[in-house]
């Protein structure tokens, strides 16, 4: 405890010690609603997280305490005008937000004093800011330019107005039914990419908040608006009818410039009957196949002040989309990285195709000179046909035109003849490693006119893998540019052919995410999805949002089960108990209906073991193992929340489902489920639903099944997600790397042997279906790397990385590994390498938590930490950095 003393110390003294110590003691990424000092939140009572850097052993955060003011030099001397928690002796690093109510467009400020063992840190102030907390603060109307949703061409929407005093700030808000693009004073608002995200439109819509103030000019503005289609208004047709959504109308828009004078007066320029529309360049867009600009439409200046906008035309008013407007508080789509091509071929004088060398999401940019009126066709494929062509035919298969003027994945432009011209669409993105130009006149093209920018959501990087075994590390890069390809404000299947929110693949890919990056904001806005969705009997569809398809096919336990799994896997990894708070009911609801459907307590409701290799497990398994999976979630969480009676219902419910699915698929006598296929013994063990007494004998049967089969996977989608794991945590390590490190037909590796920068949707390359190149669904082996050879693992009783367990396997084919993840506490690293006949195994455990230490599975070898022989395979370290010697 912390002597008084310490409580009395004075703000310079908080000050000093801010400026003295080293790196070593200070505070680091203090966070809002895990966002570095973001505006327009909508939580009234937003969390605040922060960090130790410290690298002394034992390092420990004591006490601390947070001020919240208006006010940032008051708060410098200690003084909180709306907040102050008062010394809290604790160690955790997650607040909540509980002081006075805070309110609509105010910048608070907030302090973070931190006591160790030594002293006191303190560390500079951070600051988040209000947005509109609810729909009566808008000032705007919603106005679009037309009623017509199969009207093509995308609208402009421009407005200029005048101001007069001296700037202090400002803020744009806006709010829309499809997607948008938003200019001040001709430059382009931000650096996002398709805002907003996807959302069930007519039960929730998205708004975003800008910083202008830099944007803004004393005297004449202008705001220009461009709108897209985005899922709002689906114009393709394709399988899964998001044409006919019940939602569907042309795009439109709502805003609020929120202007703050230094004389203290504020005012708010809005969308309305003032503002002026006209038709773009942009002829047709849509996310799902592509974009057609003719830029000799193009309107010069039209967002600038100067503009005669005299034969534009009035603007329509339009009822929103939802009544329910809310912040898009997450990290943003943006165009992360550029790739130039790594070459061109050239098949005449008017067909080239540029290879960017890697499959991404993303958009083409192409730069050009050419005659008005010449036609370019920029088709964007995953693979080649054998005489170097495009091939589509893996990625079209879905796609249901009535005509062909909406090629799939073929973004078309129309020269305007006026000198260089550069095309990049705005609302739309695509799947693809080549991008083939046919032109309808010859123009010679270098190998530098086109470049390729991987989009997806700018999640920040929070884990690393590197082995030294070179296969190890091209399937890791390969599943990060799989996840990656799928995150767009939702996480999807496959970038290309579909683009939807598959739940089955998401709760596959769930943990590899959570390890390699800092999802949480965008799993937070998915889960309000899901609840957006969900019947009232609790059922949920199989892609999330969705128009209404799902319903009935494809969702079931092994799919919708992402209701319980997110959240649970958002709580383990962060510590934070608020998506378990925000879905309990909805969870509940679900494992109610399928209680109630199925009162035996087996369920035949799903998919199954989708696309395996070759056997096929019973749907009736794998669904009843997930549903108990559901059901203990629940429970958990239950008793998490302090639900004490739901927490005995659902823990008994969960009994009566491992009693009856062990007595129809076990057999106790010789320890297999069903007939022994790799899908039927592991994910009984990955889910634990196997009697404790026979985890040992099925396991082994396993590790004999997966030799029988030559070290290779005979599973699909769910068998996927629990062979590795299920061999792993059960004695056979060696067993799941000699599966994981496969560079033959069907494995990982395969597909890596045969250039893979991605993961695929099948195991044989030359598979007729169910072949799209880009796909997240068998992507648990990144989140396999860091729990087995890793061995880092989250505490489910000290969640959040409180407690690390550290648990590598240090298998044959390796001679090193190391493994990193930067939890909420900090950066964990385990990295072991062979030295002669032993090991040498570094770990680092942040400040502010501790680690559990397993090495059972060492045998017949003495066990050193940093130097000192230890008893055991088990112990607990503090924070620290130590070194680990068996030898």
């Amino acid at each position: 405890m912390l002597s008084s003393n310490i409580f009395r110390v004075s703000v310079v003294l908080f000050c000093s010690f801010a400026f003295s110590t080293s790196f070593a003691q200070t505070i680091i990424n203090l966070k809002t609603e895990y966002l570095i000092n973001p505006i327009g939140l909508d939580n009234p009572n937003p969390r605040f997280t922060w960090q130790m850097a410290d690298n002394r052993k034992g390092a420990k955060q004591t006490a601390y305490r947070i001020m919240v003011s208006t006010d940032s030099v008051a708060l410098l001397q200690g003084k909180a005008n709306q907040w102050n928690t008062g010394w809290l002796q604790t160690s955790t690093s997650l607040k909540i937000y509980n002081g006075q109510s805070l309110k609509p467009f105010i910048k608070y400020f907030w302090r973070l004093d931190v006591a160790n063992q030594l002293k006191v840190i303190n560390t500079k102030l951070a600051s988040f800011e209000m947005g509109m907390m609810g729909g009566k603060n808008w000032q705007g109307s919603w106005i679009s330019d037309n009623e017509n949703p199969k009207l093509k061409p995308a609208p402009y929407f421009r407005k200029t107005f005048e101001t007069t005093k001296k700037i202090k700030s400002a803020r744009a808000y806006i709010a829309a039914g499809g997607l948008y693009e938003l200019s001040l004073n001709g430059e382009k608002v931000g650096n996002h990419r398709m805002d907003p995200m996807y959302t069930r439109y007519d039960r929730r819509t998205l708004y975003v908040t800008y910083d202008v103030t830099h944007q803004l000019k004393i005297g004449k503005n202008a705001i220009g608006v461009l709108l897209g289609n985005g899922w709002y208004n689906h114009q393709s047709t394709a399988v899964w009818d998001f044409d006919k959504a019940p939602w569907r109308n042309r795009p439109t828009f709502c805003l609020d410039l929120r202007i703050t004078y230094t004389d203290g007066t504020i005012e708010t320029i809005k969308s309305g009957k003032d503002w002026k529309t006209a038709l773009s360049p942009i002829i047709f867009n849509s996310i799902y196949t592509a974009e057609h600009y003719d830029a000799r439409l193009e309107l010069d200046g039209w967002n600038k002040v100067g503009f005669d906008d005299s034969k534009w035309k009035r603007v329509i008013y339009r009822s929103a989309p939802s009544r329910n407007i809310v912040a898009q508080a997450l990290h943003p789509i943006r165009n992360i990285e550029e790739i130039t091509a790594k070459s061109i071929k050239k098949f005449n004088d008017t067909t080239y195709l540029f290879d960017l060398g890697r499959n991404i999401s993303g958009v083409s940019k192409i730069k050009l000179n050419g005659p008005a009126g010449t036609v370019v066709r920029l088709k964007h494929t995953e693979r080649l046909y054998s005489n170097g062509r495009a091939d589509l035919s893996n990625i079209d298969v879905h796609y249901r035109p009535t005509d062909d003027k909406d090629p799939f994945q073929t973004d078309i432009l129309i020269l305007s003849g006026k000198g260089e011209e550069s095309f990049m669409p705005h609302f739309n993105y695509k799947g693809f490693q080549y991008v083939e130009v046919s032109l309808s006149r010859p123009i010679e093209l270098k190998k530098e006119d086109l470049v390729g920018y991987f989009m997806h959501s700018d999640v920040p990087v929070m884990g690393s893998v590197k082995a030294s075994d070179p296969l190890i590390d091209k399937i890791y890069y390969a599943t990060n540019n799989s996840y990656l390809s799928n995150l767009f404000g939702y996480p999807t299947d496959c970038p290309q052919r579909e683009k939807n929110g598959w739940t089955g693949d998401a709760a596959i890919a769930i943990e590899t995410g959570l390890y390699g990056f800092d999802g949480i904001t965008i799993y937070e806005k998915w889960l309000a999805d899901h609840r957006d969705e969900q019947q009232p009997n609790g059922v949920l569809p199989a892609i999330i949002p969705t128009d209404g398809w799902g319903y009935e096919w494809a969702n079931g336990p092994d799919w919708t089960s992402t209701i319980a799994i997110i959240p649970w896997n958002i709580y383990r990894f962060y510590g934070d108990t608020k998506i378990l708070k925000d879905n309990y009911e909805n969870i509940r609801r679900y494992v109610n209906h399928i209680d109630e459907t199925y009162p035996t307590g087996l369920t035949s409701w799903g998919l199954g073991d989708w696309v395996p290799v070759k056997s096929v497990s019973p749907v009736e398994l794998t669904s009843t193992c997930y549903y108990y999976a559901d059901v203990v979630i629940l429970a958990k969480t239950a008793n998490i929340l302090g639900k004490a009676d739901d927490y005995k219902k659902y823990t008994d419910l969960a009994l009566k489902i491992k009693n009856t699915f062990n007595a129809k698929y076990l057999n106790k006598t010789t320890g297999i489920y069903n007939t022994g296929l790799q899908t039927e013994l592991s994910v009984p063990l990955f889910w634990g639903i196997v009697p404790d007494e026979m985890k040992a004998k099925v396991a082994e049967n396993l590790a004999k099944r997966v030799e029988a089969d030559g070290f290779h996977l005979d599973v699909g989608l769910l068998g996927t997600k629990a062979i590795l794991n299920a061999l792993s945590e059960n004695g056979y390590a060696e067993i799941a790397y000699k599966v994981a490190a496969q560079k033959t037909f069907p494995s990982w590796g395969w597909w890596i042997a045969n250039d893979a920068t991605t993961l695929y949707e099948n195991w044989p390359i030359d598979a007729k279906s169910d072949i799209s190149m880009n796909h997240i669904m068998f992507g648990e082996i990144g989140a396999w790397l860091y729990k087995a050879p890793g061995g880092i693992k989250p505490d489910e009783n000290q969640p959040g990385f409180k407690n690390v367990i550290l648990q590598p396997y240090f298998v044959e084919g390796l001679s090193s590994f190391e493994a990193t993840h930067d939890g909420p506490y900090g950066k964990i690293i385990s990295s072991w390498k062979r030295v002669g006949s032993g090991i040498n195994y570094k770990v680092t455990v942040p400040a502010n938590s501790s680690a559990t230490v397993k090495l059972e599975i060492v045998r017949d070898r003495k066990i050193y930490l940093d130097g000192k022989i230890i008893a055991g395979g088990t112990f607990n370290l503090q924070a620290g950095e130590y070194n680990i010697e068996l030898k």
